[in-house]
């Protein structure tokens, strides 16, 4: 008997019992791959090939956009009407608009100071402004450190007001509401909105508020966001490079063309008149920022984007963070999309131009299409059609459209050309959690309106000896990810079988890819540190 002889071990009859089930699971296969299998591969590629054409043309007209705004020199000055403010010996102060400054917080440890220092250093007439600090803290001891914080500026002469509810209904939009509801605001003619992350640089007033001033239809000037932790980890790379296509791009051609472009919930300043029209706050879905941005926009209100004025604040450095904050803005636009499509459609107040662009571009393009076609095709449909060879993808859909999609990406962050490859990785891995809090929106599943605040660490120094702790509490839930390492497993398999028995030749997207969700599914993301 020899040692690797599988007979002495296992009985002819169980062997042959398993050589007929695999013929027959087989058979099975043979029978529904021609009627069945192969028609729905087809089906899913042409579907995504449909909505991979759509994304791609909507980012070559953002590029052929952004490049005449260019070329032309289109600034909001031009644009805009814009006079620097004058001091006006005769009336003294009271030429100045009353200005809000609206900073909500909760359990803002590590960053209360860092904002509400920014707000009260912000250069406006003293009798002109009031600091608005909504804290909706459950820590008693944060709480007590903010309110100490506000007592201290106040103690300068700042008119600094610190607010707090006995709930916290509505989250961020129902603190902003609340807010909203003082008295002393009655005499405010704007209100600007930082989150407890954000520094805005004392200038900031100057540069905004004269837009609101002289052009009344004129409702919300939104500043770009500055990233100080971008160079921490190559997590927080890949995030400044997406945002800064969002706000190099998609910003700055929604406010040239004067079609719409959403309020990015904080580093804006907004009409109160405006914001009051529209509605007010609402806490219907995750994004009270979009919601607020969409309705003011139907009301026939302008935006103003202010891409040279920027306000710093820091990227998620845990990818436990980023995923939370990413099923946030993936699952509150959809959902909105499901509340307003009909009202967005039915409007008489905006041209049907300014429809078309909010529904299609805005919505259906972007924040809905990107996501699921992202995951779907590049992470399932393709990496399915190895096993399917009757089904084929075309190359100007599984490599130049991508391709030109990323390259265009690209003008957002020159600096991290060199990363292209990983953001690309990246931003797939991603995708999983952006198509299914996309699904949970469309379809209002059960944490549709779930709000996790992210995790901020503020001074970067601090942040290092904190990361170094948390490495040694290791917890399964908090590190682990089943998801990632599912369709890790997946394409690594696929990829294997390319290898040996396919003809498609993805292998190597397939293992990059599948490195890619392993070591995202290890929790492990956020500590790979770039060269440069």
């Amino acid at each position: 008997m020899e040692l690797g002889d599988s007979s002495a071990v296992i009985p002819d009859s169980f062997m042959g019992y398993r050589d007929d089930i695999t013929m027959q699971m087989s058979m099975i296969l043979d029978q529904i791959r021609a009627p069945l299998i192969v028609p729905v591969l087809r089906l899913a590629v042409y579907i995504c090939l449909t909505m991979s054409v759509m994304l791609f043309v909507e980012r070559v007209y953002m590029g052929i956009v952004i490049s005449l705004v260019k070329l032309f020199g289109r600034k909001p000055e031009k644009r805009f009407k814009y006079e620097p403010m004058k001091d006006d010996i005769e009336h003294g102060n009271s030429v100045y608009p009353m200005v809000l400054v609206q900073i909500p917080m909760y359990n803002e440890r590590e960053v209360y100071q860092l904002s509400i220092g920014a707000a009260c250093g912000l250069s406006w007439p003293s009798d002109r402004i009031v600091i608005q600090v909504l804290d909706d803290s459950t820590d008693p001891a944060i709480k007590d450190l903010v309110e100490k914080e506000c007592s201290r500026w106040a103690s300068k002469g700042i008119n600094i007001k610190y607010e707090i509810r006995d709930n916290r209904n509505g989250y961020k939009a129902g603190a902003l509401k609340e807010g909203m509801k003082k008295s002393y605001v009655k005499s405010c003619d704007y209100v600007a909105i930082f989150d407890a992350d954000f520094q805005p640089e004392p200038d900031y007033l100057w540069r905004t508020v004269p837009f609101l001033l002289h052009n009344p239809k004129l409702a919300l000037v939104q500043a770009r966001w500055k990233f100080v932790n971008s160079d921490e980890c190559l997590m927080t790379r890949m995030q400044e490079m997406s945002l800064d296509y969002h706000f190099t791009v998609e910003q700055e051609v929604g406010s040239s063309t004067y079609a719409f472009f959403g309020f990015n919930g904080t580093a804006g300043i907004w009409r109160i008149s405006a914001l009051s029209e529209a509605g007010g706050w609402k806490d219907r879905t995750t994004v009270e920022d979009m919601d607020l941005a969409v309705r003011a926009s139907l009301k026939g209100w302008k935006f103003l984007y202010l891409g040279s004025l920027k306000v710093k604040n820091e990227l998620p450095s845990t990818f436990k963070a980023y995923r939370y904050q990413q099923h946030r803005w993936s699952c509150g636009p959809a959902n909105l999309f499901r509340k307003m499509a009909f009202e967005i459609m039915t409007n008489k107040n905006v041209t049907l131009w300014k429809k078309v662009h909010v529904i299609y571009s805005f919505f259906v393009v972007r924040k809905i299409v990107a996501h699921i076609v992202t995951f779907i095709f590049y992470c399932v449909i393709l990496p399915a059609t190895v096993f399917v060879p009757e089904v084929t993808v075309p190359k100007w859909g599984a490599v130049y459209i991508p391709s030109i999609i990323t390259l265009l990406n690209a003008v957002g962050t020159p600096r991290s050309l060199h990363l292209m490859v990983f953001w690309i990785l990246f931003e797939n891995v991603m995708s999983l959690h952006r198509t299914k809090a996309t699904f949970i929106g469309l379809l209002e599943g059960g944490r549709v309106n779930e709000w996790i605040v992210t995790e901020k660490l503020g001074d970067l120094k601090a942040k290092s000896a904190t990361k170094t702790s948390k490495k040694l509490r290791f917890r399964f839930g908090d590190r682990i990810h089943v998801l990632e390492l599912g369709v890790g497993m997946y394409l690594f398999f696929v990829g294997c079988y390319d290898v040996f028995f396919g003809k498609n030749h993805y292998y190597l997207y397939l293992f990059a890819q599948a490195i890619a969700f392993f070591i995202a599914g290890l929790g492990q993301i956020g500590t790979i540190v770039p060269n440069s």
